[in-house]
């Protein structure tokens, strides 16, 4: 099984099914590495990106841009080590290891992260969400965590009539290592996904083509209108997944690929499907002329040197790689017993190992390599793999239409359920059924990767995401808040299903320009999670209207009428000012409260510099001590990060 579908769950979103490949192809393309013309017929950067009805505000500041303003140039965030910016002939940063303080992070919540990975090698609830793990977190250049748990290899086989895996001896049992490879499963769409992008990007590939003009038995089942974009965008109206490895040929899986009809009109709706990947793979190696594993190598590994990355690893590898499971009907498509340096996905192992959506080996390095690549446009070192401005079209928004189904190009964008804190509208990443998971957050330079072997010795012993959640949840916290001004600010904390509220004492207010004034920082989960402003003269607590004020280039007041904020604000402080005049003549309290619900929570709320102005008196201010002991904060607490 490849895919962790769509749909929120409980504690994530999992599901789908894993899947096959390889093609052959004609003729040679453009060298990846000399690339960067931009996207032919198209704008990308500077305005407003129109493609096929996704409408996408553009560009999305990827960090080399931030770099280029400045350290901590339009966040609170300050970032170290995060390189010269993006300019021609500009430094770029490779990756090294060094110390949370040199990456710009924290150091305690880094320990946190391990100690959280830690708790679900033991029953979560009833069974160990994974045998083990490699996790490395890592901003601008520096790796500041990477560090492997529990076991690669530990379960010989699964006993389905007592629900137990049945372990190796102990000294056949193999620990994981920093590079400890592991079966991407559906993180191997994102590298399919870029090899279409730099063909996009070369001219040989058009976004808004449609697949029959480059397949045409594609257009069987009535997929006629099927575009390259909506293969990338899961919006080509394909169902999730359909057992291909049932046929005994290629040919037989092409055919039920040619005649599958859509489950709703191309572009009218979101569904995640491991066929828009395979479909993609067929096209790319028909207009290269080379299969899909060569593309990888020639394109992406190769130049940025992920030596460790590869569809169908030798067997010299096996003993470096992460079992996965014990693949035996019902539960698996397929009677394979242990499989260990073989793909999961039953599709994928049908078509010889080589698949669009699925079969992609790595270990935690060469993915922070991607990730790296990424966030500084598209170049590592001296190797250039995309252009600035198709590094873009990854970090778009192009599902506007299905909101809480953001997607860029190959990417999925703003995911809670499994990027927790991190996620940003522009956040972006993608998981994989074998327990893995990649998120890259371009608005503080972080990368994240999780890889685990969570369906060893069987994928029916964890569900959700919650350790892909719980470790995002660290790194974003490990990413610092400084205080506006002073030592520290308050703060939210960042606790899930509950409420934390920060009182100011009971002011009697007499003058018609009555005001509260402060600054504010919020990052919630968007509606689920918010901060609210409220006043009470003793018994109910009545919402109290604001206006905000962000720094740089939006100079009018953003108005909150129903006196509360949430999901994004862009990382900076903004200057927060209530009207108090309706509490005129009267004594009013007045309160911060921030409500989580019990699934996935953002970076939290930060509350700086309060004050209460009474016309020409300042009543109450918060940075004198005798004001500041009379604010009691139930949750919140000071902060000087």
């Amino acid at each position: 099984m490849t895919g962790d579908t769509n749909g929120r769950a409980a504690d994530g979103r999992e599901g789908a099914h894993e899947g096959p490949e390889r093609a052959g192809g004609l003729g040679t393309s453009t060298d990846a590495r000399t690339a960067g013309s931009g996207i032919a017929r198209r704008r990308v950067g500077g305005g407003i990106l129109a493609l096929g009805g996704a409408l996408a505000l553009t560009p999305i500041p990827l960090a080399g841009a931030a770099a280029r303003r400045g350290p901590g140039a339009g966040t609170a965030d300050g970032a170290a080590d995060t390189g010269a910016g993006m300019d021609s002939g500009a430094h770029r940063p490779t990756l090294r290891r060094g110390s949370a303080a040199r990456a710009g992070l924290l150091q305690e919540p880094l320990d946190q992260l391990v100690r959280d990975a830690e708790a679900y090698l033991a029953d979560s609830p009833e069974h160990p969400w994974y045998a083990g793990a490699v996790l490395l977190a890592g901003r601008g250049g520096t790796v500041a965590l990477h560090r492997p748990i529990g076991k690669a290899v530990r379960y010989a086989a699964y006993d389905e009539k007592t629900d137990t895996g049945v372990e190796f001896p102990a000294d056949q049992q193999i620990a994981m290592a920093e590079d400890t490879i592991f079966d991407l499963a559906s993180i191997s769409k994102l590298f399919t996904s870029l090899l279409a992008v730099q063909q996009i990007e070369r001219g040989t590939l058009e976004l808004e083509a449609t697949v029959a003009s480059y397949l045409p038995d594609f257009a069987g089942g009535g997929k006629q209108d099927v575009t390259v974009r909506h293969l990338l965008t899961h919006t080509s109206g394909f169902r999730s997944w359909i057992p291909l490895y049932e046929e005994p040929t290629r040919e037989g899986m092409l055919r039920r690929l040619w005649e599958e009809v859509p489950a709703s009109t191309p572009g009218s709706a979101y569904l995640y499907s491991d066929l828009n990947l395979i479909s993609l793979q067929l096209i790319l190696e028909k207009i290269t002329g080379r299969p899909l594993d060569a593309l990888l190598r020639d394109e992406i590994t190769a130049p940025l040197g992920m030596h460790r990355t590869r569809y169908n690893p030798p067997a010299t590898w096996k003993p470096k790689i992460a079992a996965t499971e014990d693949a035996r009907l019902p539960w698996s498509g397929l009677e394979r017993g242990l499989v260990w340096g073989e793909v999961h996905d039953e599709n994928a192992f049908g078509l010889d190992g080589v698949a669009g959506h699925a079969g992609v080996f790595s270990c935690a390095w060469d993915l922070a390599v991607l990730a790296r690549t990424l966030l500084n446009g598209g170049v590592y070192g001296r190797a250039r793999i995309l252009s600035e401005e198709s590094v873009d079209l990854l970090f778009t928004d192009f599902n506007t239409a299905f909101p809480g189904d953001e997607h860029g190009l190959g990417f999925e964008l703003y995911q809670h359920w499994y990027m927790g804190a991190m996620a940003t509208p522009r956040s972006a990443g993608h998981t994989g059924f074998t327990g893995t998971s990649l998120v890259l957050d371009p608005s503080t330079d972080t990368f994240l990767v999780v890889l685990g072997n969570s369906v060893h010795p069987v994928r029916s012993w964890r569900s959700g995401s919650a350790p892909r959640v719980a470790a995002a949840n660290q790194l974003a916290r490990a990413v610092p808040v400084r205080p506006e001004r002073g030592r520290t600010a308050w703060f939210s904390g960042m606790a899930s299903a509950s409420t934390a509220t920060l009182t100011l004492p009971a002011l009697r207010l007499h003058s018609a320009r009555a005001r509260l004034e402060c600054t504010l920082w919020w990052d919630t989960e968007r509606a689920a999670d918010a901060l609210f402003l409220e006043a009470s003269e003793g018994q109910d607590w009545q919402p109290v209207p604001f206006t905000t004020l962000a720094p740089g280039h939006r100079p009018d007041p953003q108005p909150h009428p129903t006196g509360s904020v949430t999901g994004w604000s862009g990382r900076v402080w903004h200057r927060l000012e209530a009207d108090l005049t309706a509490w005129r003549g009267r004594d009013v309290t007045l309160r911060w409260r921030y409500a989580t619900d019990r699934l996935y929570v953002g970076r939290g709320a930060y509350v700086d510099g309060l004050r209460v102005r009474d016309g020409v008196r300042t009543v109450f201010d918060a940075e004198r001590p005798r004001d500041a002991g009379r604010i009691e904060a139930t949750g919140w607490a000071p902060s000087a990060d």
